[in-house]
């Protein structure tokens, strides 16, 4: 009897607010090397799309570029395996995938993310999903598309910040790139990011991933989520808010283990 191939695992893989497919560079670099596909993806005025974030007012228009992707992969699709992988606000992106395209994502992973079911309905919603960083002062460069007597439509950390907040236990050189890479993120767009009711999302297996000595999305603020919507599996990382950047090889071990771990219990 022929033995069939293995599907191919397929990581599919969402930066967070100001970034881009480029956050990833190291733990693609370590996925392909062993052998996984890897598609690193650009959200709308993010990465190397030059779209005005100020421009940017509804969520699906943000999450677009994800959208279009996951719609062009073949449903049941038995050569591939799409694990969704979504880091910090790219946690939203992902419920807005699995919501839409359920059926055809093996597994969500959510790093130091956003993971909210239903997204930005409530202020419980808010306290525990958007970054509280007003400890710090005033760290945000903020954008007004609509005018400066609106609210404000863009947001980027400001350069003095972002260090200490976002790349505390990063090498400094990671820290230099993203300086040089981040771009404003379209704020009011995020903040408008909600879900109707959608069994597919329940559908999907879903695992976390913490971060102890995140300054952004505050461990307790990511307990708070995993306890009202619990995944499947949830691990730790000693890291600052950047783990594809402060410790590679333990987040690309962990997401190995997380794929392997739900395949045994489907």
């Amino acid at each position: 009897m022929t033995k069939l191939p293995s599907p191919v695992l397929h990581f599919v893989l969402v930066h967070g607010v100001g970034g881009g497919g480029w956050c990833w560079y190291k733990i693609r670099c370590l996925m392909e090397s062993s052998g996984y596909k890897v598609s690193c993806i650009d959200l709308k005025s993010a990465g190397i799309d030059s779209t005005d974030p100020d421009s940017i007012l509804t969520f699906d228009e943000y999450n677009q570029p994800l959208i279009d992707f996951l719609s062009t992969l073949p449903p049941d699709n038995q050569e591939e395996k799409i694990i969704l992988v979504g880091h910090s606000a790219g946690g939203v992106s992902v419920t807005h995938a699995i919501h839409k395209f359920g059926k055809k994502i093996h597994l969500a992973i959510y790093v130091a993310a956003t993971m909210l079911r239903l997204g930005f309905w409530s202020d419980q919603d808010v306290k525990d999903g958007i970054p509280d960083l007003s400890d710090y002062g005033d760290v945000y460069d903020l954008g007004f598309g609509l005018g400066p007597d609106q609210p404000p439509t863009s947001a980027v950390t400001k350069k003095e910040f972002q260090r200490k907040i976002i790349y505390n236990m990063s090498p400094l050189e990671d820290s230099t790139l993203a300086s040089m890479l981040l771009k404003p993120v379209p704020l009011l767009a995020l903040q408008g990011a909600r879900f109707t009711e959608g069994h597919e999302a329940d559908e999907v297996t879903r695992v976390y991933i913490k971060t102890m000595h995140d300054r952004v999305v505050k461990p307790e603020q990511q307990d708070a989520m995993i306890k009202r919507w619990p995944p499947s599996d949830v691990y730790t990382l000693e890291s600052d808010h950047s783990p594809f950047f402060s410790t590679p090889f333990l987040l690309f071990g962990i997401l190995v283990k997380a794929v392997a771990s739900s395949s045994t219990q489907l």
